[in-house]
C-alpha cells in the first residue's frame, strides 16, 4: 500500500474477518502488496452499494469498533504497508497481514531467535540462558517463542540481564499458553515485544505453532536450535530459516540425536556449534557479513 492510515488499517481487519483459509491469506498478502489501496481491494470484493446498503462502510464501521476495542486494551495493530511493520519481516514470502502486539514495537529490530524443546534437559535449559546473556551483551534482542523449555529459559534469563525480548506466540495475544507462563508474558512485553498474527482471543491448535514459527524466523537475524527431538516442533522453524534464506545454527546434540538436524546441517547457511562460545563466535560473524562485504566491494572497486 502506498498510503496508509486509520482506513487502510480497517480495511485490512475488514479483509481478514472474510478470509478463512491459509491459502486465501497467502493470496490476500499478495494482494495487499500489489494494490495500492486496502480500502479498494475491500471495495472490490463487497456487494455493490444500493440505495439503502453499503457493505464497505459497514465491514469498515466493524472494523473500527473492533480495532478501537483492542487498543484500549493496550495491544498494537500493526497491518502490513505500515510503516511500523517489522521491516525483516516484511522481506519474507509467508509473512502474516496483520500482528498485534504488546510492549514496544521496532520496525528494526536486531534479534536472534533461541529456540529448542519443550522437554529440555538441565543442560540445554543452561545453554539457552547462556546463549540469551551472550546475545544481550551484544545488545540484540533475544527472541523465542514463550512456550516451556528453551523459550522460557531464554526469555527469562534475558530479562535478568536487561536486555530486549521478543516473543512471537502461537495463540492470540489475550491467550497465555502455557497457563503457567503468564506472569512471563506480562514481563516479556514491559521488557521488550509480544507478537500474535492471530485473533486476540484464539487458542493453540495444530496448524497455529507452524505459523508462528515461519514469523519467528522471519522477524529473525538468524535462528538458534539449542536442543530439539526427532518430531519437535522447532524443525519447522529450521525449515523456514533455510527457505527465508536465514542463518541458522544448530547446536551439535541436535545433528547428533536426529534425522532432521543432520538433513539441515548440509543446508546453505546452516552452521553447526559444539558449545556457546561457538555458537556466539558464527553470530559475531554474521553481524560482520555487511563489512566484510563492503571490503570486499571496495578491493573490487
Amino acid at each position: 500500500m502506498s498510503q496508509w492510515d486509520d482506513r487502510e488499517r480497517a480495511a485490512v481487519v475488514a479483509l481478514l474477518r472474510r478470509t478463512t483459509t491459509e491459502k486465501s491469506e497467502r493470496e490476500l498478502v499478495q494482494q495487499l502488496t500489489e494494490e495500492s489501496s486496502a480500502v479498494a481491494l475491500l471495495s472490490q470484493r463487497l456487494a455493490p452499494v444500493d440505495l439503502f446498503f453499503d457493505p464497505v462502510d459497514e465491514a469498515m464501521a466493524q472494523a473500527m469498533e473492533e480495532i478501537a476495542a483492542w487498543e484500549r486494551d493496550g495491544i498494537h495493530v500493526i497491518t502490513l504497508g505500515e510503516d511500523r511493520y517489522p521491516h525483516r519481516l516484511q522481506d519474507v514470502f509467508d509473512r502474516p497481514p496483520l500482528l498485534f502486539a504488546r510492549g514496544t514495537v521496532l520496525d528494526e529490530d536486531n534479534g536472534v531467535a533461541v529456540v529448542g524443546s519443550r522437554a529440555v534437559s538441565s543442560e540445554g535449559r543452561s545453554m539457552a540462558a547462556e546463549l540469551a546473556t551472550r546475545l544481550v551483551e551484544r545488545g540484540l534482542s533475544v527472541v523465542s517463542g514463550l512456550a516451556a523449555g528453551v523459550d522460557a529459559a531464554a526469555h527469562r534469563a534475558a530479562l535478568r540481564a536487561g536486555g530486549r525480548t521478543v516473543a512471537v506466540i502461537g495463540t492470540g495475544i489475550c491467550r497465555h499458553f502455557p497457563p503457567e507462563n503468564r506472569d512471563l508474558h506480562r514481563e516479556v512485553a514491559e521488557q521488550g515485544a509480544v507478537f500474535s498474527q492471530f485473533w486476540p482471543d484464539r487458542g493453540p491448535d495444530k496448524t497455529t505453532f507452524p505459523l508462528r514459527n515461519g514469523t519467528m524466523s522471519g522477524y529473525s537475524l538468524a535462528t538458534i536450535i539449542v536442543e530439539a527431538g526427532e518430531r519437535s516442533g522447532t524443525r519447522i522453524q529450521a525449515r523456514k530459516a533455510v527457505e527465508h534464506g536465514r542463518p541458522v545454527i544448530l547446536m551439535r546434540s541436535v545433528v547428533d540425536r536426529t534425522q532432521w538436524g543432520r538433513v539441515t546441517a548440509g543446508k546453505p547457511d546452516v552452521h553447526v556449534a559444539r558449545d556457546a562460545l561457538e555458537a556466539m563466535a558464527i553470530v559475531d560473524d554474521l553481524l560482520d557479513r555487511p563489512n566484510q562485504l563492503e571490503s570486499l566491494l571496495s578491493r573490487i572497486g
